[in-house]
């Protein structure tokens, strides 16, 4: 009986009762999808790079290390030498190992130097693999494979030469003039940071420091990945797959202690956490705002339902008339509110699920977001229960004064 008494007043309110649903609806709306990208973008971030066990390289910080070998932001303090990438290579612990040399970079984006492991086994988001959307991996010495946003950007296409620079900036005074690359394959967009990569062989990489008299004889054999004159002494890096999960605590230690180089090893979901703890200011500041709109979506309904307190006079006496009680009065107000509540947080959970079930593609390519459409989670289910008990708050003034009138309508 109550709830259609409810009903009954909130639809004969139709104006003021759209306006503020509306209101709430945005508000709710906001606060969901702050809280569920802040959530899903923490998990695209740990998954920037996925299904690598450890990163080796030489001693120089947990998250510097991390932040040159994966995003390609700042440089190596030194590099590991090729013969510890071909122990680890053969390590019976080890399934794969990818090696990569930085240092140079093509009107400013990064160079990375690689092989074919790199395309066998690089996974990103859930385990997802490289896939060329044009042309194939390089095969020879002067083969570069470009990420989507490289090609993209600078209209790059299959058969193009492109130049390498020494160093890291977009303007470069030395050019490899002399060995110019050819674009054999463009990835598909991923939305980390291969997107903006220029991916060479670690042969190409040694080829275009070499001297001219050497880097000649190179030129008239470019398919050749065998030549003596190309062969990498060092990398920057190695990313590794293990054959059991069980060993990567046993290889680090080893790693770290080996005798024959100064290496560092390090657990990338591990480094990946504490670098995402260095944007929490930005999370709770995005989480307080949404609060904030929150509230004052709340508010606005407080206020009308205090605003309605009078023209609802009649509708209380006559409630009074056919025996409600003043307690029923104020349950009244507080089930109009929830009512209220409720209708604009279904809609909220359905209208943002339909937002990003749109748009999530277009997410994962362009920002490298891995948006879940699925938003019927624990963690909504708390959001949407602290809104209707902040709700149930906000609505006791109105409630209270509505039940002060019906006990004065009684005396």
């Amino acid at each position: 009986m109550l709830m259609s008494f409810a009903l009954s007043s909130l639809r004969s309110r139709g104006k003021s009762l759209a306006l503020t649903f509306l209101a709430l609806l945005i508000s709710v709306s906001v606060l969901l999808s702050v809280e569920h990208v802040r959530l899903q973008a923490q998990e695209s971030f740990n998954r920037t790079v996925s299904d690598v066990d450890l990163i080796v390289g030489a001693p120089s910080g947990q998250l510097n290390l991390m932040l040159y070998t994966v995003f390609r932001m700042g440089s190596p303090t030194n590099n590991i030498s090729y013969a510890s990438y071909e122990m680890l290579q053969q390590h019976p612990q080890v399934n794969w190992a990818i090696p990569i040399s930085l240092g140079d970079a093509h009107h400013g984006y990064r160079v990375l130097g690689t092989n074919q492991q790199y395309f066998d086994h690089y996974k990103f988001g859930n385990k997802q693999p490289l896939v060329f959307s044009q042309g194939e991996s390089f095969k020879g010495v002067f083969g570069a494979v470009l990420g989507a946003d490289v090609a993209s950007a600078l209209n790059y296409k299959l058969g193009d030469d492109i130049v390498i620079a020494h160093g890291l900036g977009a303007v470069s005074f030395q050019n490899h003039d002399d060995s110019p690359f050819t674009v054999t394959g463009i990835l598909a967009p991923t939305g980390t940071p291969v997107d903006k990569t220029v991916h060479v062989s670690l042969q190409g990489i040694e080829a275009m420091h070499l001297p001219h008299a050497q880097l000649d004889s190179v030129l008239e054999l470019p398919d050749t990945l065998t030549n003596p004159a190309v062969q990498p002494d060092s990398v920057t890096a190695v990313m590794v797959g293990l054959t059991s999960k069980f060993a990567t605590f046993t290889l680090q230690r080893e790693l770290n202690n080996y005798d024959d180089d100064r290496l560092m090893a390090i657990l990338p979901g591990v480094a990946l956490t504490e670098m995402w703890q260095m944007m929490v200011s930005v999370e709770n500041l995005l989480r307080f705002i949404s609060l904030l709109i929150m509230l004052s979506s709340l508010f606005g309904l407080s206020t009308m339902l205090l605003a309605s307190m009078q023209q609802r006079e009649k509708e209380i006496a006559v409630l009074r008339i056919i025996g409600a009680g003043a307690g029923t009065i104020f349950r009244l107000i507080l089930v109009e509110a929830m009512l209220l509540a409720g209708a604009a947080s279904v809609t909220a959970v359905a209208l943002v699920s339909g937002v990003f079930a749109v748009a999530k593609e277009w997410l994962a390519s362009h920002y490298g977001m891995f948006i879940s459409a699925n938003l019927l989670t624990l963690h909504t289910a708390l959001v949407v229960g602290a809104i209707m008990l902040a709700t149930l708050i906000c609505s006791l003034l109105p409630a209270i004064d509505a039940y002060r009138g019906a006990i004065n309508q009684r005396l």
